[in-house]
């Protein structure tokens, strides 16, 4: 697939990485190639398409089938320098046409989702065919009946070859979106490491959460906090977020949309680096700040020989390991400073929050908040 400016090798500027498509810009191009050759006879290949924001790809088809009364093409998705569980994957568009007057249906071939709890920005029981790819489609299938002079009415079937299998991966079995992927985006561009789908993931999450009621939530960096939470609050699987490092997502998020009990749970280094004030725990992105907890320490009664001892240990775990030793609370002092930075994120917003720092064998270390929940999940 090329880009019309820039072509394959495009780079986004000062990273040198190559920007990909989602499945959405693959989908309208599958469709309007399908739509195309169902008007015509002829499949366009490569097949050109107008992003949101102005952007011309143009795709490459990997599969074209014409038949009397259906068109299909696919298009290998490239997710470009993004470490996408979708790379690679052959999305497949569908298009039949319907009666005058239907407009432009859709469908969940093989391999896409459907929808099965309220909370997603789609009624129960549709393909999970986001809105802004919806419309996408819609716009490039008017245009192409509007250039062979037919109507816009037409049935658009989406697959994903193996998608089933690829979303076992994904946020979507516990978003309710069962039988395959959700086929995704809003400018159509995959900015590598931006970690886009994650943040809307997290997004959906809360959506889902308060669309069943879920009065207390928690945000897990990883399994090890998530069976911790479940362990503490029998927290059900939709109030669980799989924050990874995105602490700041969750806050925000929460801050628009409030629920009344958050819940922050994950390694004790990783929540050192919320007390600090970083909303991204990323290694690659934020460092474990040891003279921070040396101060925490000093502050939780630690004298200058031990401070200084955690401000040199060689990792937030050997400082905490020095700390307890010597019945200071450091586990505890990080914790209460982790959710004091996360109060100050939700500004306000009626969120009680506590915060559970675990070790790598998931043993709690350090808490922060309220003991109990603070209403029913």
């Amino acid at each position: 697939m090329n880009e019309a400016k820039g072509g394959r090798g495009a780079q986004l500027k000062h990273t040198g990485l190559r920007p990909g498509w989602t499945t959405g810009a693959c989908a309208t191009a599958a469709a309007t190639a399908a739509c195309t050759a169902l008007l015509t006879g002829d499949f366009p290949d490569p097949v050109t398409i107008t992003l949101p924001k102005g952007h011309t790809p143009s795709f490459a088809l990997a599969a074209e089938e014409l038949t009397g009364t259906y068109a299909m093409a696919g298009i290998v998705k490239d997710a470009g320098d993004d470490p996408d569980v979708t790379h690679g994957a052959l999305v497949r568009a569908t298009v039949r046409p319907l009666p005058a007057g239907a407009g432009v249906t859709f469908e969940a071939g093989p391999g896409v989702g459907t929808v099965t709890r309220p909370g997603l920005p789609l009624p129960v029981g549709e393909p999970a065919v986001n809105p802004v790819p919806r419309q996408l489609i819609r716009d490039h299938i008017a245009l192409v009946a509007g250039r062979h002079g037919a109507g816009g009415d037409f049935e658009v079937t989406l697959s994903v070859d193996g998608g089933e299998e690829i979303a076992r991966s994904t946020w979507n079995p516990r978003l309710g979106i069962l039988g395959g992927l959700s086929i995704l985006g809003t400018t159509g561009i995959v900015v590598p490491y931006s970690c886009s789908a994650w943040i809307d993931s997290i997004r959906r999450g809360v959506d889902v959460a308060r669309a069943a009621g879920r009065r207390h939530v928690a945000g897990c960096t990883g399994s090890t906090s998530e069976k911790t939470v479940v362990a503490e609050y029998a927290l059900p699987e939709d109030a669980l977020l799989d924050m990874g490092d995105f602490a700041g997502a969750v806050l925000k998020y929460v801050r628009r949309h409030p629920v009344d009990r958050l819940t922050l749970c994950g390694g004790f280094a990783k929540l050192s680096k919320l007390a600090a004030g970083h909303l991204d725990l990323h290694s690659g992105r934020s460092q474990v700040d040891k003279a921070f907890l040396a101060r925490l320490a000093r502050e939780g009664g630690a004298d200058e020989a031990l401070g200084d001892q955690v401000a040199h240990a060689n990792t937030g775990l050997a400082a905490l390991e020095l700390a307890s030793a010597a019945g200071v609370p450091l586990g505890d002092l990080v914790a209460a400073a982790a959710r004091d930075q996360a109060l100050s994120v939700l500004r306000g917003a009626p969120v009680e929050v506590d915060v559970i720092c675990i070790d790598r064998a998931g043993r709690v270390v350090g808490r922060g908040g309220p003991s109990r929940p603070g209403g029913s999940a």
